[in-house]
């Protein structure tokens, strides 16, 4: 399904009684942080919230549109991420045609395909109302979220640069702290796209900021393509219906015609880094000031009546982990291409997504739990993983007291942890290194003789199948709640 706009998904939202909207006046500055914070962590995620009231602007805010399983099943179209899984598996396992008939069999997968390519268009919703003489950031309904933040940030924003060299499109979501009216620092990590793309710009280089539209974009901003791979094709895919684009007005990009708001302007690698920070991030803990590239803002243009998408993080559960989670079910089958063997997967919002990875496999050889963990540090963002912990397939990976139960049983810390250094996220504040540090990976298989265990294995502790059925038939009738 996709939604016209942001405010198609709001109104969706508000009939599936997903939504509360917020008349009261609040402030920008911490206090829409608290009541998220406090709705965020209600079981479930509690509701989106729209706030039409904040203090000081005109423009309404909402957040929290992401923050449950519902919404963001929603906010993707689907009832279960296996719809999306499924379609995956046909593109990635489709074979060459080798005969006449084989291809015109293929025509309409190609047609899919080609449907979900951008679609430039001449006009759109986010250039009803534009500025270029003097654009200002203030009228936005930007946030401080936490007492220490170094100030306002944006924090949902889709940040669409170019590769200077092969001109490749990237969508990335990097928080951007407001520093007056017209400049925001650009917080792109090291390992990120956009980041890579100013490394080899030479000169200024146009980015633009786009805020709102279909929520399958904003999510594809999160996801962990390939560079290879532009993320507006790929919210395409997820919304089965190409994202129309329009030119932005003062520099050379293009951006979605749906978003309510779009921010234009541009680095320049010869100027000079500016701190940026401290920020209350998804870790739970502040990441502390740093060096980052200036972004000039040179318009604002936006629809007629925009409303302003944010979202806070910090100590989890929040909003952000229902996105992590999305994306850990919609890749798994492309993890599992490179790793077969790989039967589950899970990234715990507590282990702060990659921090913390537990894997189920289809042990076959010794050993094969290290080949995993250490196939794992070599393969996108997962390289980040601090702890890998390794189970059989037997084991739920999906609940983490299982796993824990696995670790505490199968576990001989001298034979069964290793350790290896490597890359680790910028804000990991532990590490021994700044995004250069230790990892361990757990192997909590059962082991085999072949690895050097030589007393029996105890099985598992599991009544018989016979009896659970009896006792099935005659519990109704034991009085027991």
């Amino acid at each position: 399904m996709a939604y016209a706009h942001l405010r198609d998904f709001l109104d969706a939202l508000q009939k599936a009684g997903e939504l509360v909207e917020i008349t009261e006046p609040v402030d920008r500055d911490l206090e829409i942080t608290e009541i998220a914070d406090r709705v965020s962590k209600q079981p479930g995620g509690g509701k989106a919230l729209l706030f039409k009231n904040v203090k000081d602007c005109a423009i309404p805010l909402c957040i929290n549109i992401f923050g449950s399983d519902r919404r963001m099943k929603m906010a993707l179209g689907i009832q279960r991420y296996e719809q999306i899984h499924d379609r995956l598996m046909t593109l990635l396992k489709a074979t060459p045609p080798t005969t006449w008939k084989e291809k015109l069999a293929m025509l309409p997968r190609l047609a899919d395909m080609a449907s979900w390519s951008p679609k430039p268009v001449k006009s759109g919703r986010c250039q009803e109302i534009v500025e270029t003489e003097r654009p200002d950031l203030n009228r936005l309904p930007i946030m401080k979220c936490w007492p220490l933040d170094g100030g306002r940030f944006l924090t949902l924003p889709m940040v669409i640069t170019k590769h200077p060299e092969t001109g490749l499109r990237n969508v990335g979501m990097y928080r951007m702290q407001v520093y007056d009216e017209r400049t925001t620092g650009m917080h792109w990590q090291m390992h990120k796209v956009g980041a890579e793309h100013f490394r080899r710009a030479g000169q200024r280089m146009p980015v633009a900021v786009a805020l709102g539209g279909d929520p399958a974009l904003t999510y594809a901003a999160t996801a962990p393509l390939p560079p290879m791979l532009d993320e507006l094709h790929f919210a395409g895919f997820l919304r089965d219906k190409a994202v129309e684009t329009v030119r932005c007005k003062t520099i050379d990009l293009e951006v979605p015609a749906d978003a309510e708001i779009v921010i234009e302007g541009f680095v320049d690698p010869a100027e000079p880094l500016r701190q940026e920070g401290p920020f209350g991030d998804h870790t739970g803990y502040y990441s502390l000031e740093d060096d980052y590239p200036v972004f000039h803002v040179t318009a604002i243009t936006h629809a007629r009546e925009p409303v302003y998408p944010s979202t806070i993080v910090g100590r989890p559960p929040q909003e952000d982990g229902y996105l992590g989670k999305a994306t850990e079910r919609i890749f798994l089958p492309l993890m599992q291409l490179t790793f077969p063997e790989i039967v589950d997967i899970n990234l715990p919002v507590e282990g702060i997504f990659h921090n913390l990875v537990m894997v189920s496999i289809r042990k076959a050889y010794p050993g094969h739990a290290r080949k995993v963990v250490h196939g794992l540090w070599g393969t996108g963002q997962i390289m980040f993983s601090k702890f890998v912990i390794v189970v059989d397939e037997n084991v739920n990976v999906q609940d983490p007291r299982e796993v824990l139960w696995r670790v505490g049983n199968n576990v001989a810390p001298q034979r069964d942890c290793f350790f290896q250094m490597g890359p680790v996220d910028v804000l990991d504040h532990a590490s021994e290194h700044f995004a250069y540090g230790s990892k361990m990976g757990i192997d909590a298989t059962a082991k085999w003789p072949e690895e050097g265990f030589t007393r029996p294995w105890p099985p598992d502790i599991v009544m018989s199948a016979e009896v659970k059925q009896r006792i099935d038939a005659l519990w109704d009738r034991l009085g027991i709640e």
